[in-house]
């Protein structure tokens, strides 16, 4: 059907209407605006299909290449395998390369595969026994998946020779399958630093960031080689240990160390996007095998840069290796790369081995800091950082001969002066300073010295409220490094009320009369906490006031506020005196203690004293007995706390038998006292009976060790019978009397007998001898014969060989029995050879 065809626009006849011929361009604008919506819509549509071909070529291209780089890294895998058929088939290689192409359709398996496989058998290597544990382990991949990966990694090693083609090899080929994102391949120094030899994953600048890594950084590769095994972190940053990558790949980290013929050469480390996979006995025989490629490499690494590297980064090689040759401290900056900023931002990207931080602090906090945040007070006008930044720009050298160098220690300003010298190469600077001597050390000196004394320094700007605090003062005063630090005018409302009055004495001398003060107080926390601190401070005065600190300035209402007359900045130092103040008081409550202890234990030895006194006085004259005379001398100890229980009775019994007996209580006291009196008394009791010796002893042994608390002691006991001068005696643990007759000593036999108390019951040997006119028998304590370096028989000889002395001395200038007898006596006492501090009683008996 045919449709009459419509007029054209321009056969159209005008439109007639209220505006008559004017809409006829506005029909006109509108039917071009139509036109070229529809042009640009075509045109978009074709941008669209183009963009769509562009990235499914992108795509192909990029598949074709990871296929291209996986034959690549293949074909060795697959050479090696068709020469392990050339040594087992005799064959040339062309035959063996078809045997193995048929034997690995056969099989079912790749080429690949099939010659990985043949590899691992023929070699004994790590890597065939880590495919032997996959075979053995069900629960891992399958190991045609791993021996490949791991024959792929090691081909391409030995083929590239260069650290960072292995990194790369290992990445791709055994490491991203088990979600790696990067690796590290370092290398160890003798001086304990590490160089990056190769790297992948690692955007460029931060693996030439971390080209070096100086001795003493902590970072995983240093824990591993100084550990010698390997370790793994779940997360880098709950490590809190810097190393390559840290700002981009923040998951787990692995470092492995390699080495050769048992000497370790280097670290490979791993890096994981997300936290560090478990590691199973055979992902850990995997690491260890990748570690021994990375060690293959770094034995011809030579620790230079690669040919093709940046032209900057091979200049900034040889620029280190210059300045690690000066004697003098020196630092390499570089304008940060992604600083777009007028200045640039710079970075320390190298410290010589000679550098020397005027603050203290190790070259390894530095390196890979911006220059500001090392330095911060070098931003000042005219100081380090406009010099660095003028030489940047003009290319001009800068030398001084006396610059003065500032940095924070502990949030203190430390100031010295050097010699420094700036010039640039090429996109970095060198920065050589020569510091006064002993400024690093006394920067180190100050640090250990506020931590050691606990002691944090303050500046505060009294003018415009300034306050600086290090990091002691706010762990002092309780609070966190980011709360505000609190002006000493507020100081009273954080002490004890009781110290107020102290702290108001303390700003008054400080503020009004700008005069050095300082103060204790009580310091109450918010946390509850109550502190004892000392608060030293001093005014620094504004150098051109024109004022002296003396009495005339004048601030008025409050002490922080009328600041004006030429005080402007306080600076000072908390120290926690805590501990000192709690010992002080422990002291003197110990002090108290000892002098109460030292009162009582005078107490007590007086006593003794007395009681021992009341007993036995300390000279006796003689005493007749019947045809006996009796002479008694008692020698205290040297010193008078060590009152002892030496003790002597001489009694004539209602049988008419004389009792003779000297004893000795271990120990000195008041107990040894007591103990004497009370043996004392029990065996004059006993003696009544009219037993023998042997059985006073029996019975005196268990008074001691029933009736007496944790008692012994020595006795020697004798019954004289007047009559027929016989003497019955018997001893318990005690020296023998010695007898003296016809101008000869003699020791009576040592009869057998325990000391009294030690056991329950005791029998104890008697002796019996008679006893002429003119004889003479000494009893005695061991304290009169006692020495440190003789045995007792030695002892006993000497004592006899000094009574035969006595005797013959006396023998002519004296007239009675008695005095010869206290002649003995005192003889005795004074030229005795004892030499230890014990008391000694001594009883001398004459027979008429």
């Amino acid at each position: 059907m045919h449709h009459p065809q419509e007029p054209r626009a321009t056969d159209r006849p005008a439109a007639v209407g209220p505006t008559g011929p004017a809409d006829t361009p506005r029909v006109g604008a509108q039917r071009r605006a139509a036109e070229a919506q529809a042009a640009a819509r075509a045109r978009s549509e074709g941008e669209s299909a183009a963009v769509d071909r562009l990235a499914t070529t992108v795509d192909r291209l990029r598949l074709e290449l990871e296929q291209a780089q996986a034959q690549a890294a293949g074909r060795a895998v697959v050479e090696m395998g068709v020469g392990v058929l050339v040594e087992r088939l005799r064959c040339g290689p062309t035959e063996a390369a078809r045997q193995l192409e048929s034997l690995a359709e056969q099989a079912g398996v790749t080429v690949l595969a099939l010659a990985a496989d043949l590899v691992n058998q023929a070699a004994a290597d790590e890597i065939s026994a880590l495919a032997r544990e996959f075979v053995a382990d069900a629960s891992v991949p399958p190991t045609e998946a791993v021996a490949v990966r791991l024959r792929s990694a090691q081909a391409d090693v030995l083929a590239s020779g260069d650290a960072a083609a292995a990194a790369r090899s290992m990445l791709e080929h055994a490491l991203r399958p088990l979600g790696a994102a990067a690796v590290a391949i370092w290398a160890a120094h003798p001086d304990l630093s590490l160089s990056l030899a190769g790297s992948a994953g690692f955007p460029e600048e931060e693996a030439r960031r971390w080209r070096h890594v100086p001795p003493g950084v902590p970072t995983p590769a240093r824990r591993a080689l100084d550990e010698r095994a390997a370790v793994g972190y779940p997360t880098l940053a709950g490590a809190s240990l810097p190393s390559i990558g840290q700002h981009e790949i923040h998951g787990g980290r692995l470092a492995v160390p390699a080495g050769v013929g048992g000497r370790l050469i280097g670290v490979l480390e791993i890096c994981w996007p997300d936290t560090l996979p478990e590691r199973s006995q055979p992902l850990q025989r995997q690491f260890e095998a990748l570690a021994e490629l990375a060690a293959t490499t770094l034995e011809s690494w030579s620790g230079q840069e690669p040919a093709a590297c940046d032209p900057a980064d091979a200049q900034f090689g040889e620029l280190r290796q210059l300045t690690d040759g000066l004697l003098d401290p020196c630092m390499i900056l570089r304008a940060a790369p992604d600083s777009d900023e007028l200045p640039p931002r710079f970075v320390i990207r190298h410290l010589n081995p000679a550098f020397v931080d005027f603050a203290g602090r190790p070259t390894g906090v530095l390196t890979g800091t911006r220059l500001l945040e090392a330095y911060p007070l070098a931003a000042e006008p005219g100081g380090l950082a406009d010099k660095v930044e003028h030489v940047f720009a003009t290319g001009e050298p800068f030398r001084a001969q006396d610059m003065r160098l500032a940095a924070l220690v502990d949030g203190v300003p430390l100031t010295t002066r050097a010699q420094v010298s700036i010039s640039r190469h090429g996109s970095h600077l060198a920065v050589v300073w020569r510091l006064d001597d002993g400024t690093p050390r006394v920067a180190r000196l100050l640090q250990h010295a506020q931590r050691l004394g606990r002691i944090g320094g303050f500046e505060e700007n009294l003018r415009t409220r300034q306050i600086a605090w290090n990091e002691t003062v706010f762990e002092l005063h309780g609070l966190p490094p980011t709360a505000a630090p609190l002006a000493l005018d507020q100081l009273p409302d954080r002490a004890h009320p009781d110290d107020r009055h102290a702290i108001d004495r303390f700003l008054r001398t400080l503020l009004h009369h700008q005069r050095p003060a300082s103060t204790a107080f009580r310091l109450q926390r918010p946390d509850g906490v109550t502190r004892h601190i000392r608060v030293v401070a001093e005014p620094v005065r504004d150098p051109g006031s024109g004022r002296d600190s003396g009495l005339g300035s004048r601030l008025d209402g409050d002490p922080g506020s009328g600041l004006g007359t030429g005080l402007g900045t306080v600076r000072g130092a908390y120290q926690d005196i805590s501990a000192q103040h709690w010992t002080e008081v422990a002291l003197a409550a110990t002090r108290d203690q000892l002098a109460q202890s030292e009162q009582q234990a005078a107490e007590r030895s007086r006593l003794a004293l007395q009681l021992q006194h009341a007993i036995m006085p300390p000279t006796r004259g003689p005493l007749d007995l019947h045809d006996l005379s009796v002479a008694v001398r008692y020698r205290p100890a040297e010193k008078d706390h060590l009152v002892g229980g030496d003790w002597y009775d001489t009694l004539a019994l209602p049988s008419g038998d004389v009792l003779l007996c000297v004893g000795d209580v271990s120990g000195h006291g008041i107990e040894a006292a007591t103990g004497m009196v009370a043996l004392r008394n029990a065996l004059r009791g006993l003696a009544a009976t009219g037993a023998g010796p042997a059985q006073l002893l029996s019975w005196l042994n268990s008074v001691t060790h029933h009736l007496t608390d944790n008692v012994t002691a020595t006795a020697v006991c004798g019954l004289y019978e007047p009559a027929t001068r016989r003497l019955r005696w018997a001893r318990a643990g005690h020296p023998p009397p010695v007898l003296l007759r016809g101008g000869r000593a003699d020791i009576l036999p040592q009869l057998g007998g325990i000391l009294l108390g030690a056991i329950g019951h005791a029998d104890y040997e008697q002796g019996e001898l008679v006893l002429e006119a003119g004889d003479t028998l000494v009893m005695y304590t061991d304290g009169l014969i006692e020495r440190r370096d003789e045995s007792l028989q030695a002892s006993l000889t000497s004592l006899t060989a000094l009574a035969e002395e006595s005797r013959t001395g006396s023998a002519a200038g004296s007239t009675t029995g008695s005095a010869k007898l206290e002649e003995l006596l005192d003889h005795l006492l004074r030229y005795s050879n004892a030499d230890t501090d014990d008391d000694t009683c001594l009883v001398g008996v004459m027979v008429r």
